[in-house]
């Protein structure tokens, strides 16, 4: 079954080709370009519609037959990863940009990416729940959909918190996981701004999971320094059903759909954030078997406490994104390089959203009234903006 924002943007392609335009869409992995191509095939090519695959993996031969093809309008969409963003990269008719995971592109990919085409529609989509109250300042210009409800068939995750004590306990349940054929992700501590430290921790927790606790197992590990088609190789097997157990950084948040994964444990689970931990639950719970998410945490402050409770007791990332705004701010839930988002000297993006939408509402206003800010009663607002932002706009 395709997932509900794939075959959203699926249906959006199927009206644009139809329609006499090209359509591409961009993701953050490989793996993930590889998984919307075969979906996209497997759907638009009974239609008559040709797909094409473009990734920094291809061979140089392979991307030159593309290249033309894209340029002579006989590919009707391109599904990629960065390399769509190139200058080579030239289409005949572009109508529709989608970007995947958007979190992941900056502003200027976006943009780069549109200009290959003459004011193509842009649908950004992604799987991370953003405050619906956020939503507002992030995307602002744009027309926002949520979908709101699990596929059909699929099973609500269990998730259960547990202190180091149980360990033993947590062991013993994935290996009777897996002896039921299932596969299990263990995702490993994250070490703040220190990749090194995270190197290491993958290293040695996949060391010691191989040799002592489940050495009976096949057990792999991922982490985001490897080179792009070893990634790719442990993602497939894995896929395949080669691996048993997954040990990994945070780079399998994002988008690989492996049905037969079961159980997902995180350690260190005290040092993400609710919106990641949820992001990262999203990676069982995919097929048919009930699932199930351990979230080990050492630490015992109020805050702690709240956040493991928020997550063993609701599902929905929509709450548990305004929860994670409400207990760690803004700041910290997008850091400091978040494009567009504002700092803040009085207001509290959390508490003051009435305020906010309002002034929303009036700059919208204003903008369209007088765009370039010529008007009388605009003069200091002018001049603000100006000094706020002279290094990033011409006015």
């Amino acid at each position: 079954m395709v997932p509900g924002k794939t075959i959203v943007s699926i249906i959006a392609a199927y009206k644009a080709v139809k329609s006499g335009y090209q359509m591409t869409i961009m993701a953050p992995t490989a793996i993930l370009a590889s998984q919307h191509m075969e979906e996209y095939s497997k759907v638009l090519e009974p239609f008559g519609i040709k797909c094409e695959l473009l990734t920094s993996g291809i061979t140089k031969k392979k991307k030159e037959e593309i290249l033309q093809r894209l340029e002579n309008g006989e590919i009707d969409i391109l599904i990629g990863t960065h390399a769509i963003l190139e200058e080579n990269v030239v289409f005949k008719n572009l109508g529709l940009v989608v970007t995947d995971e958007q979190h992941r592109f900056g502003v200027r990919q976006r943009k780069v990416i549109s200009a290959k085409g003459e004011n193509p529609d842009v649908l950004v989509m992604t799987a991370t729940p953003i405050p619906r109250t956020l939503a507002l300042i992030l995307y602002g210009d744009l027309d926002i959909s949520i979908i709101d409800e699990l596929p059909p068939n699929r099973k609500k995750i269990d998730t259960f918190a547990v202190t180091r004590g149980m360990e033993e306990r947590v062991n013993n349940f994935v290996k009777k996981q897996v002896d039921e054929g299932r596969q299990a992700y263990i995702v490993c501590p994250l070490v703040e701004e220190n990749e090194e430290l995270n190197l290491k921790s993958v290293i040695e927790l996949a060391d010691k999971y191989k040799k002592e606790v489940f050495p009976e197992y096949r057990v792999e590990y991922l982490h985001g320094k490897m080179k792009p088609k070893e990634k790719d190789f442990i993602m497939e097997e894995f896929k395949n059903g080669n691996i048993d157990i997954l040990i990994s950084t945070t780079v399998i948040e994002v988008g690989v759909n492996v049905p037969n994964a079961s159980i997902m444990v995180i350690e260190n689970a005290e040092r993400f954030g609710l919106a990641q931990l949820h992001q990262l639950r999203g990676r069982v719970g995919r097929g048919e078997y009930q699932s199930y998410c351990i979230l080990k945490y050492q630490g015992n402050s109020e805050v702690i406490r709240q956040r493991m409770k928020v997550m063993s007791e609701t599902n929905d990332g929509f709450i548990i994104s305004e929860k994670d705004l409400e207990l760690r701010g803004s700041g910290e839930f997008f850091g400091t390089k978040q494009h567009g988002l504002p700092e803040f000297k009085i207001a509290n993006l959390f508490e003051d959203m009435p305020i906010l939408k309002m002034v929303q509402s009036l700059a919208i206003k204003i903008l369209q009234d007088d765009p370039k800010l010529e008007k009388q009663e605009n003069k200091l607002l002018k001049q603000i903006v100006r000094e706020k932002f002279e290094d990033r706009i011409e006015i």
